[in-house]
């Protein structure tokens, strides 16, 4: 085997190597057989090198029984193609590799899937022959493009002086928002571990170590209904500064994402990136993760629409409600069935209905033209910036429901108008979000997590009147996908009680739960503030995937299960008894 290592890789060869006799090392990716004469192209992660067997004898006689995905070694030379020959679709396509060996080093089974049509495949076909899905050209690019974002992480952070500190994968359970994981300890009977839904309360505790700048990419676990943006474990791009607000992590974030956009996609990035406060987020675009490739901003017309004879609208006005609108430009065409798909999309988000009006070429139309004098009309359409050949979509509601169905609305227009294509990075930090929100039980609950600063100016109100506090949280978005989400830290122990107070947690619980966390709060805690980005997530945009599955190597089914290696599975008897445990039968629902 030690004279059948490659030499170079199948992507190294070019038209200076003529002459050169190599030896290859790869999979059969396509084999073209003319009898005499075999063209293998033999792939491996590096890119495809043609291969031609032009001799008889034994081995034409191996290169008729290959098919694909056989590994082979190749040995042979060097050979210029002819200029009307060259595959300029390739970066070996100047050359060949006439053989003058060729073992196989192993067969492959016939393909479950072929890799060319792999994306056609069912999901649950390509988790089973996973190792299979990863050997094809999309996904080693996704790997590759994961790879260089944590190397440029990596790079760009250590030229900041952090340092990369591990934190704990077994800790107390905490509550984080989910279900923990848990894992039985064998050496003290009937206590449990439970697996990290984040580091927070570690990262914190390192600054008050002195540690003043750290990061970690993080493996967090978490047990909850799975979407196509969710697995029950990811990974965090985790950070943590001293001494520092929300600029300084502003700041240092845009840089280390321009340092990836530069490495990964030769891309430059214009910083600072927008800032857009919570509130004008929801009431602008629907959204507190706007897309802001496309623009068609929620426009409030309850003035103009006051002014008309529609019962829906001033019944609403009158109860408090607004009436919002979205321009769908170049949307006066739409049938009714695909105005119903809107009104879909918007019922979905609790509004009652969705209203038009269409700009045609022989006037306008729509659900409430009647209830309208021409001279309104033309007040709605010059608000909205509308011209003929545009609709514009209306939503009268409560404030947040109106926001959150013209949100959907105005997505759906955006993408049907091909103003959402990937190759496009639009980056923006949402900020000041309310500190808390109501928990539907009469109580509150911390919109992100109990440990974030409020804002100074509403210290005093907090009990009197939660609602009312903002605080000082972050999130990163991109192209609509909410990136990372941080803080201002609270680092006085009085006035995180306090909050947790709020939240429900009372002294006893709060020394039950976070009572180590508390005492070390104690000694000396800097202030500080830090920030976690979903590295999957981020991969994913930068790839322009639907999926966080497509960059993850071995993910998990949206059933929380691995149908590659069959995970999750039962365990032996043996193993429950030194566990100290006894499993129940399953409940029927």
């Amino acid at each position: 085997m030690n004279k059948l290592l490659r030499t170079c890789t199948c992507g190294d060869l070019r038209g200076g190597d003529d002459g050169r006799s190599v030896t290859l090392n790869g999979w059969v990716d396509s084999r073209r057989d003319h009898g005499g004469l075999v063209f293998i192209d033999l792939r491996d992660r590096y890119g495809i090198t043609q291969v031609v067997i032009q001799d008889q004898g034994a081995e034409v006689d191996v290169a008729h029984t290959l098919r694909a995905e056989d590994v082979l070694a190749v040995v042979g030379d060097v050979r210029r193609r002819p200029s009307d020959m060259v595959n300029r679709d390739r970066p070996t396509g100047e050359i060949e590799v006439v053989a003058s060996k060729v073992e196989v080093l192993n067969r492959s089974e016939v393909l479950p899937f072929t890799l060319d049509e792999a994306e056609n495949a069912s999901d649950e076909l390509k988790f089973r022959y996973r190792y299979l899905h990863l050997r094809t050209p999309i996904m080693q690019r996704n790997l590759r493009i994961r790879h260089e974002t944590i190397q440029a992480v990596r790079a760009h952070l250590d030229g900041e002086a952090f340092l990369e500190v591990e934190t704990p994968l077994l800790i107390r359970t905490t509550p984080e928002g989910a279900r923990d994981y848990v894992v039985p300890s064998r050496v003290h009977p009937n206590a449990f571990y439970a697996l990290p839904q984040s580091p927070q309360l570690y990262k914190q505790t390192l600054m008050i170590s002195g540690v003043d700048r750290y990061y970690q990419l993080a493996r967090c676990l978490r047990d909850e209904d799975l979407r196509a943006d969710r697995q029950p474990e990811h990974t965090q791009i985790d950070l943590e500064m001293s001494f520092v607000g929300e600029e300084e992590v502003f700041a240092l974030v845009e840089g280390m994402v321009s340092a990836v956009l530069r490495r990964t996609l030769g891309q430059e990035l214009e910083t600072p990136f927008r800032r857009i406060s919570y509130d004008d987020a929801m009431d602008n675009f629907g959204s507190d993760k706007p897309d802001l490739r496309f623009g068609l901003e929620l426009v409030d017309i309850g003035d103009l629409a006051g002014e008309g004879e529609f019962g829906v609208f001033n019944s609403v006005l009158a109860d408090g409600g607004v009436v919002k609108a979205v321009l769908g430009r170049e949307q006066a065409a739409l049938s009714r069935k695909q105005i119903g798909e809107l009104e879909e999309l918007a019922k979905k988000r609790g509004a009652k209905g969705l209203a038009f009006l269409k700009l045609g070429p022989d006037g306008v139309t729509g659900s409430f033209r009647k209830f309208f004098s021409d001279e309104q009309i033309e007040g709605i359409a010059e608000r909205m910036s509308a011209r003929v050949g545009d609709a514009i979509f209306v939503v009268a509601d409560k404030r947040p429901v109106a926001n959150a169905a013209l949100g959907q609305v105005r997505l759906e227009v955006g993408r049907r108008l091909g103003l959402t294509e990937a190759g496009e990075f639009q980056f923006c930090w949402v900020h000041r979000f309310p500190l808390f929100e109501a928990d539907g039980h009469g109580g509150w609950a911390a919109m992100h997590h109990m440990f974030t600063m409020p804002e100074d100016d509403r210290l005093q109100d907090m009990e009197d009147d939660p609602g009312s506090v903002y605080a000082t949280l972050y999130d990163l978005v991109c192209n609509g996908v909410e990136l990372g989400s941080g803080s201002v830290r609270i680092h006085q122990r009085e006035l995180q009680e306090r909050v947790l107070r709020i939240c429900g947690v009372g002294p006893e619980e709060a020394e039950s739960k976070f009572g180590w966390f508390l005492r070390a709060l104690d000694f000396g805690a800097p202030p500080h503030a830090g920030i976690a980005l979903g590295l999957d997530r981020f991969v994913t945009v930068l790839t322009g995937g639907d999926s966080i599955r497509d960059v993850i190597a071995f993910p998990k089914t949206t059933a929380a299960m691995s149908p590659m290696d069959g995970a999750p599975s039962g365990v032996s008897d043996a193993q429950l008894k030194e566990l100290h445990l006894r499993l129940l039968p399953p409940v029927k629902e």
